[in-house]
């Protein structure tokens, strides 16, 4: 509902070719086999921890830091898990095209800590998930993400 002059306004750089912006997503489990999510403040919902990708970090950089930044833990990127572009799955309507990369983590250390975009984080089994931030990862992912833990033989996903 916004106006087309609004939307302008966001994209101040973006005069020459526009690219999509590009997500990244961790998936860390513990021990249990329980998946770790952060608690959104944006919408007290649900998400992978992650964000946008920063400019001059690795995709596996960015995951890391996120993981830090977002929950307090130390995580270890292994490997690719998916690429997602939004337009395949059913997203909210958003004012960004974006990628979004999942990467496997080990959880390596540190403890649970709030951040200033998160209200915490918590680690949940596939049949006990909470209600999710589908603006940043929908359920269909997350639980992609346990059967490429359950089977570490499965290729990564790409659309």
């Amino acid at each position: 509902g916004a106006s087309e002059t609004a939307i302008a306004a966001l994209f101040p750089l973006e005069t020459n070719y526009v690219t999509p912006k590009v997500d990244v997503r961790a998936a860390v489990f513990n021990a249990r086999g329980e998946i770790l999510l952060v608690q959104e403040k944006a919408d007290g919902r649900w998400a992978l921890p992650g964000g946008w990708a920063d400019v001059g970090y690795t995709p596996c950089e960015v995951a890391r830091k996120e993981v830090k930044e977002e929950t307090g833990y130390d995580a270890e990127p292994l490997r690719l898990l998916a690429v997602d572009d939004q337009k395949t799955h059913p997203y909210p309507p958003a004012l960004h095209y974006a990628y979004k990369l999942f990467i496997l983590c080990r959880l390596t250390g540190g403890s649970p800590r709030a951040a200033f975009d998160t209200l915490g984080c918590g680690f949940f089994a596939e049949d006990a998930l909470p209600p999710l931030s589908e603006e940043r990862n929908l359920e269909s992912q997350i639980r992609r993400m346990f059967r490429h833990f359950r089977h570490p033989e499965l290729p990564p996903t790409c659309d």
